[in-house]
């Protein structure tokens, strides 16, 4: 019986002299990290254990080591933690520069928009599959059809077209606002298209739901939103 208690009061000043290393000296117990405190914490919990077990049936090794392991456990997913917010905080940094970049950049967001000026415009499209025929009506404000333009085949995805003012007659088209209308088909399947149109960046919101960009009278859009960037 003696020998057992000797044991367990061995065992126990072991654990004891762990927890010792863990504190530290008292000068630098004050700056112990959040990982220190738990497993200092979880080192008395054991040596507690320890100190009050029956000395003629004691705790056996495969047991200390099992709880052993999940302290080692515990200090992996606090140091995970803390990697992960490190992480986070210099992706939420880099959205930020990025949405800040956008300021003053010509942009291409959803919308049947375009805008005539000095005889130039430039609109697009996305196109959801490959189309053998695709093709642009541009009306004007009262819905009149100002100019077809025929373009052809065209792969699935994001495409842009230029239009210099000329009507269908002939004419010169007077600048101002102007709407698209983008129709394409793939044999005698119609495929979907999401015409989209060309503005500045005014502004970067930065609301709880991520980053809102204002692009003048398009209105406001999302970061997802922008579908190209010139």
């Amino acid at each position: 019986m003696t020998t057992a208690t000797s044991a367990a009061s061995s065992t126990s000043n072991y654990y004891q002299s762990l927890i010792d290393s863990v504190n530290g000296s008292s000068s630098s117990s004050a700056n112990k990290s959040a990982i220190s405190e738990t497993e200092n914490r979880f080192l008395k919990l054991l040596t507690t254990q320890l100190k009050n077990q029956d000395p003629l049936n004691p705790m056996d090794n495969a047991e200390v080591t099992s709880q052993l392991a999940q302290i080692s456990t515990v200090s992996g997913i606090e140091k995970l933690n803390s990697t992960l917010q490190v992480l986070l905080q210099d992706s939420q940094d880099s959205q930020t520069t990025q949405a800040a970049a956008l300021v003053g950049q010509a942009v291409m967001v959803p919308g049947s928009g375009l805008t005539l000026s000095s005889s130039a415009a430039v609109g697009g499209f996305e196109l959801a599959t490959d189309a053998d025929v695709v093709t642009v009506t541009i009306s004007d404000s009262n819905g009149s059809v100002v100019r077809t333009l025929s373009l052809g085949a065209l792969d699935s995805g994001l495409h842009n077209f230029a239009w210099d003012g000329t009507t269908d007659s002939g004419a010169t088209a007077a600048d101002g606002s102007y709407k698209i209308a983008v129709s394409a088909t793939a044999g005698k399947d119609t495929v979907t298209t999401t015409p989209v149109n060309l503005g500045v960046v005014r502004s970067v919101i930065t609301g709880s739901s991520g980053f809102t960009l204002d692009v003048g009278s398009l209105g406001m859009f999302t970061m997802d939103d922008v579908k190209q960037i010139l």
